[in-house]
C-alpha cells in the first residue's frame, strides 16, 4: 500500500487533522521556506502529537475505564533540511525528536550514513527533477528515458545502505523543492525499480493534489506520495483538502 506524507505542517490544527487521518508521515520544514518552523515550535508540535498518540492508545472500556492498546504510532515525523551541518541537526533534534530526517540538498551518502548512525533516525534523500523531466545532473540532450535510467541507477547505488528512501521532487530554484509543480511522471518507474532493487523505498512529490494523487498511484505505484501546497488554500493547510488527499491515497 502506498504511504501518504503531508509536508509543511505548521499549526496544531493541521497536526491534529493529520493524526486523525492516520497518514503515515507529517513533514516539518527546518530549511528556508514559507513553511519553516523553528526547532522549539517543532518540539511543541511533536509533544502534542505524542499526546494524541497516547490518548488514541487508551480507548475506554465498557465500565468507563481505559484499556491498554498498542499505538500505531502514526504519523511519524519527518524533518526536512537542506545541506545542514551536523551542529544544526544536533540543535534541531535536541528540541524536536524526529523519526526521519529528510535531506533535500547535495548531501553525500557518507553524510546520510553519519546522520543515521549519530541520531538513530531513518533518512530520506531527495533528488530534484526539472519540470520537463530532466535531472539537474542528467544530460539534457538525447533520450529522456535512457538518461534517467542511468541517473536512477547511479543515485540508488550511491545511497543504498546510507538512506532508507529516495524522494524525487520537482526542482524549485529558490527552495530546491516544494514548488507545487509536477514533472514528467513517465520516469517514475526508473527510480522506483532502481530504488527497490537496492532495498530503498521511493517517494514522489511535486504538484500532487487530491485530484491527481490517485492517478499517479494507480499508474506508477510508488511506495509513498508527498504533498504540501496541494492541500493548502491561500498558503495555509486546508483540512478538507488534507482529508480528500488521505482518502484518495487510501483508495488507490
Amino acid at each position: 500500500m502506498t504511504q501518504a506524507k503531508i509536508c509543511g505542517i505548521t499549526t496544531p490544527e493541521a497536526l491534529r487533522r493529520a493524526a486523525e487521518l492516520r497518514v503515515d508521515y507529517i513533514g516539518l520544514v527546518f530549511a528556508p521556506s514559507k513553511r519553516r518552523v523553528e526547532p522549539e515550535e517543532a518540539g511543541a508540535l511533536i509533544a502534542e502529537l505524542r499526546g494524541l498518540r497516547a490518548a488514541a492508545s487508551e480507548p475506554e472500556t465498557a465500565d468507563g475505564g481505559s484499556a491498554p492498546q498498542r499505538s500505531s504510532a502514526k504519523p511519524q515525523v519527518v524533518g526536512v533540511f537542506v545541506d545542514p551541518t551536523m551542529d544544526e541537526l544536533d540543535r534541531a533534534l535536541a528540541a524536536a525528536p524526529l523519526d526521519v530526517v529528510q535531506l533535500h540538498g547535495q548531501e553525500s551518502p557518507e553524510f546520510c550514513r553519519a546522520v543515521r548512525e549519530r541520531f538513530g533516525v531513518r533518512v530520506f534523500k531527495a533528488s530534484s527533477i526539472r519540470e520537463d523531466g530532466s535531472g539537474l545532473d542528467a544530460d539534457s540532450g538525447g533520450d529522456l528515458q535512457a538518461n534517467h535510467a542511468e541517473r536512477a541507477e547511479a543515485i540508488a547505488e550511491a545511497y543504498a545502505g546510507a538512506a532508507d528512501a529516495l524522494l524525487i521532487d520537482t526542482h524549485d530554484p529558490l527552495y530546491g523543492g516544494g514548488s507545487g509543480r509536477t514533472f514528467n511522471w513517465e520516469i517514475i518507474p526508473l527510480y522506483r525499480d532502481a530504488a527497490r532493487a537496492r532495498g530503498l523505498k521511493l517517494f514522489v512529490a511535486g504538484g500532487l493534489t487530491p485530484d491527481n494523487a490517485g492517478e499517479l498511484i494507480r499508474q506508477y505505484a510508488p511506495d509513498g506520495v508527498d504533498v504540501s501546497s496541494g492541500v493548502e488554500t491561500d498558503g495555509l493547510k486546508d483540512l478538507h483538502k488534507m482529508t480528500l488527499f488521505a482518502e484518495r491515497v487510501a483508495l488507490s
